[in-house]
């Protein structure tokens, strides 16, 4: 018997969409939020959404719409947004220690800021992606995801069987207390080379994800222990056992901590700043495609959503961020609090542009570059206040800045993705709105259990984007830091990203900050994959690898989610 013939639209927003969409939303958001404190980056969520939403919509309730799966990955990589710009700003309160700070007021400026970023970049879409034809290479690998239905479902089950594998191990570790392996000591390395390995899964997903890209944090690693350490060593300059008894810490941990983590915060604030600077043809492109964008908008006003509906969004965004501003801490006046919300908004609007264009060329988003330019300006700007009650103030306003940033840049990603399928821009723009509201709420809870459980800025969550962002900070108001390491690191780092690859100064940097056992690890997972790019081609690192690698990073981060709330409840 012959199939039926489908009459008329084929489903795109719809509830089941909607909805899963919310759920894969939540699942990636955790997932993604865990691993930027653990590591220091994010990843994009569209498609690792796109996979699960096979797994659900075609797997399980038997939907067989490719641009109501692009619908779900839509909304679910909207929820995830929060991930990368909450995880860069709202880390540095709790670092610098002024968690005394009304958490509800921060949820509806990230909310109000991705609001913003969106409105901002409509406007756009038709000229980097119709006219531009800007590449966006993560939009098309999502794309690429969605047009093979029947691999997509294999790939659900992969990432699922992957997730079982590593949360069972992730969980096993913690039960144990066992999650490191000191080889080094097995092998009879000196303690100063640090030949301690990370128990994690979820580091070996990562990097197989980031593939070549990850060899220069890779390096920043070996640089410090195997190179430097050494070099120390033999010109008899590691610190005295006195001194490492007085400070109660092995050597290669006195190492870490005095000398390689505050070059390495230099060289990720360095390598940030000097990216953007090199981004300013990219700046002037995105200009003209503004200026393009405004003669052919009455042409195209079907395809998008109302640009009256996008002024009267903005607007109100701008007063509900004035508002949220003047309540972030008292003796606020409000001059002051629409002054950082004027120039919040405008810097989400230039620094959106930017973004999408850098990441539509490049597949590279100076996002903490830009995060850390934002929060120095609205430090100015509120700089009659007190210490604590400026930092406070500017983080609020530059939370939403960052995670409308970080809106922006998905968008585009998302619309890029549903220009190759076939969807219908306005619905997606829908779509997007639809899904920025979940995960600050979700993101700003994660902080919060993570923080009381292990402490951010620990060796157990590094939070190397906030601990940055803290010690410019520190730097702007006058506090003790180690000014000659981090100057020397930032002009290492704008070398470094001088060289023409991006983030190359910034990854090189977290290599140097990061705790070196997560590099061993993370190393494993580089060679992995240039090993079956290599011997078994990149189509088996489409299909199998890296549907295999996002369990892996899901399932160690939701075990290690769920065991922290454990923690929390238990004290």
């Amino acid at each position: 018997m012959s199939k039926p013939v489908r009459h008329g639209p084929y489903p795109e927003i719809t509830w089941p969409a909607i909805l899963v969409g919310y759920a894969i939303g939540a699942l990636i958001t955790l997932s993604i939020g865990y691993l930027s404190l653990k590591l220091g980056f994010s990843i994009e969520g569209s498609e690792l959404a796109a996979i699960l939403g096979f797994g659900v919509l075609r797997g399980v309730m038997r939907r067989r719409s490719i641009i109501e799966n692009n619908i779900n990955q839509t909304i679910a990589s909207a929820v995830n947004g929060a991930s990368a710009g909450m995880m860069f700003s709202i880390p540095a309160l709790f670092i610098l220690g002024y968690e005394d700070f009304n958490q509800i007021l921060v949820v509806v400026a990230c909310i109000v800021g991705g609001v913003l970023g969106i409105a901002f970049i409509i406007p756009l879409r038709k000229q980097m992606i119709d006219f531009d034809r800007l590449a966006y290479p993560g939009g098309i690998a999502t794309a690429a995801v969605l047009k093979a239905p029947g691999a997509g479902v294999r790939k659900a089950w992969l990432l699922l069987g992957a997730a079982a594998v590593s949360g069972s191990v992730h969980l096993l570790s913690l039960s144990s207390g066992v999650e490191n392996w000191d080889l080094g000591a097995v092998l009879g390395m000196p303690e100063y080379m640090n030949g301690i390995w990370y128990l994690s899964l979820l580091t070996v997903g990562v990097a197989y994800l980031a593939g070549r890209g990850g060899f220069f944090f890779v390096v920043g690693g070996y640089v410090c222990y195997w190179l430097l350490a050494p070099v120390l060593s033999f010109q008899g300059r590691l610190p005295s056992p006195e001194t490492l008894a007085e400070a109660g810490m092995g050597v290669a941990t006195y190492l870490r901590l005095n000398l390689f983590r505050p070059v390495g915060i230099g060289m990720i604030i360095g390598g940030a700043l000097t990216g953007i600077v090199f981004a300013l043809p990219l700046v002037l492109s995105a200009i003209r495609s503004m200026q393009r964008a405004s003669k052919t908008r009455s042409a195209v006003a079907s395809d998008e959503l109302p640009i009256k509906m996008l002024y009267m969004g903005i607007g109100g965004a701008l007063v509900v961020l004035a508002v949220t501003a003047y309540f972030s801490v008292p003796d606020m006046e409000a001059w002051r609090a629409v002054t950082m919300a004027v120039m919040g908004t405008l810097w989400i609007w230039v620094a959106g542009v930017v973004l999408s264009e850098c990441i539509g060329r490049t597949q590279w988003s100076p996002l903490s570059g830009m995060t850390l330019i934002g929060v120095t300006i609205l430090i100015f700007v509120a700089s009659g206040l007190s210490d604590e009650q400026t930092v406070v103030a500017s983080i609020v306003v530059g939370g939403a800045m960052c995670v409308a940033m970080a809106q922006a840049t998905d968008l585009m990603l998302d619309l890029k993705t549903g220009y190759l399928v076939g969807a219908i821009p306005r619905k997606q723009q829908i779509a997007q709105f639809l899904g920025t509201w979940l995960g600050p709420i979700l993101i700003m809870g994660l902080i919060v259990v993570l923080h009381r459980a292990y402490g951010l800025g620990s060796d157990a969550l590094p939070a190397p984007q906030g601990q940055a962002l803290a010690s410019v900070i520190q730097g702007i108001l006058g506090g003790d830091i180690p000014l000659a390491k981090y100057l020397s690191g930032a002009g290492l780092g704008a070398l470094l990203s001088a060289s023409g690859v991006g983030g190359l100064g910034v990854m090189v940097g977290l290599g140097f900050y990061l705790p070196f056992n997560i590099i061993l690890t993370y190393t494993l997972g580089t060679l992995a994959r240039v090993f079956t790019d290599a011997r078994l081609g990149r189509a088996f690192a489409e299909d199998v690898g890296i549907p295999i690698s996002a369990g892996l990073i899901v399932g160690e981060a939701l075990v290690g989610v769920f065991y922290s709330l454990k923690v929390v409840f238990a004290a």
